[in-house]
């Protein structure tokens, strides 16, 4: 059985408030090519299909469209909702995505209940998929643990229902099945990729490697945007995001992973690089080194450091020279060299607020006559006497 896993796709995203939503239509055409290419029987999408629970009615036609792109490329597909995801809204469109075969889980249910399917191919094998959609912490502990256990203990209690949930959910695997588990998750030892939500991935939401079952035969989970694979009894990996989603993620190629898996052997997994997708670079330097090197960065979004003194005007003159710049900032100074500027006489209240604003630009390394000019004009009009 061959398996095509992908997840976080955050349809919706922005870059500084640039759409991506061409990108994310390339980007998931590439994936469901791939997978009609490849021969895939099943496609797993691991959550995080939207950026926000609220998306737009343009990225609702993106993702449903993308589905049914995928359903038409492979026998099944199955979709968690992840954190980023209104599990009320994919539950509304599930019955008719089901029709497609695609199967939508969004919120746990017990194995008897829908929290496990089994999916049978065409070739006659039969696909076991435990299906872990997100849990908040306050979905997952009670509310007497939360008003009778210490913060480090919240973490222990999250980690250790996760791994009773899992051993539930997994009972019903068997020898002669393909055992999968899919799972939106932080998973102990893994490395976020730089554009997660930080609130979900610290360690009150960390779950060990060891909760995930040694028969099964692979483990596909969404929530972390770098490609990786965890160490843990059975094939654990992450897929990451098809598309660099912000500038913590400007390293390391964009994947989709293909797993070939049988009953009573370890999945084979192989990584299929994304060729589809601006990427984010970060360039820094003066203005006239960055002029000089602006063909050197193709379509790339870009985010510059500018080794000059800030002023009015700069990040204009930027998007001038670079038309992709969507984020613009001012190399600060070492914090030890402006110590002695930054630390300002407050209790000296004879000094004036012009005084004052001048001291904190030359704090800030700000060296602009206009901008004081201007800071003085606002203040005689804040107190001009009302014309009135």
């Amino acid at each position: 059985m061959r398996i095509l896993h992908t997840s976080d796709w955050h349809v919706g995203r922005t870059i500084r408030g640039r759409s991506r939503a061409d990108e994310h239509r390339a980007v998931l055409l590439e994936i469901a090519e791939i997978a009609g290419a490849r021969d895939v029987d099943l496609v797993i999408v691991a959550g995080d299909v939207f950026d926000t629970a609220a998306p737009s009615p343009e990225a609702e036609r993106i993702v449903y469209g993308a589905l049914l792109h995928l359903s038409r490329a492979a026998e099944h597909v199955v979709v968690i909702a992840g954190n980023h995801d209104n599990h009320r809204r994919l539950q509304a469109v599930a019955p008719l995505l089901e029709l497609t075969n695609v199967h939508t889980a969004t919120e746990l249910r017990r194995a008897d209940d829908g929290g496990i399917v089994e999916l049978s191919m065409a070739s006659g094998e039969v696909a076991c998929v435990a299906l872990l959609p997100f849990l908040s912490q306050r979905g997952i502990v009670r509310a007497d643990d939360l008003m009778q256990l210490d913060a480090d203990d919240h973490a222990g209690r999250y980690a250790e229902r996760c791994r009773e949930i899992l051993a539930s959910l997994c009972a019903p695997f068997r020898p002669d099945t393909v055992n999968i588990v899919v799972a939106h998750l932080f998973a102990t030892g893994a490395q976020p990729g730089g554009g997660e939500r930080a609130a979900h991935t610290v360690v009150d939401y960390h779950v060990p490697a060891q909760a995930f079952p040694a028969n099964a035969h692979y483990v596909a989970l969404g929530h972390l945007h770098r490609p990786q694979k965890i160490a843990a009894a059975a094939p654990v990996w992450y897929p990451g995001s098809p598309l660099q989603l912000d500038f913590g993620e400007e390293t390391g190629d964009k994947v989709v992973l293909l797993v070939d898996a049988a009953p009573g052997t370890p999945a084979r997994v192989e990584q299929v690089a994304l060729t589809t997708g601006r990427r984010l670079r970060t360039v820094t330097g003066t203005l006239e080194r960055i002029a000089a090197g602006r063909d050197d960065h193709g379509d790339d979004y870009l985010r510059v450091v500018v080794e000059e003194p800030a002023r009015i005007g700069l990040a204009d003159e930027v998007r001038e020279l670079l038309p992709n710049a969507v984020d613009v900032s001012v190399a600060r100074p070492d914090a030890a060299a402006t110590e002695d500027v930054a630390a300002w006489e407050l209790a000296d209240f004879q000094r004036s607020p012009d005084e004052l604003f001048a001291e904190y630009l030359a704090s800030e390394d700000i060296e602009d006559e206009a901008l004081l000019h201007r800071f003085r004009e606002l203040l005689e009009e804040v107190h001009a006497p009302d014309s009135a």
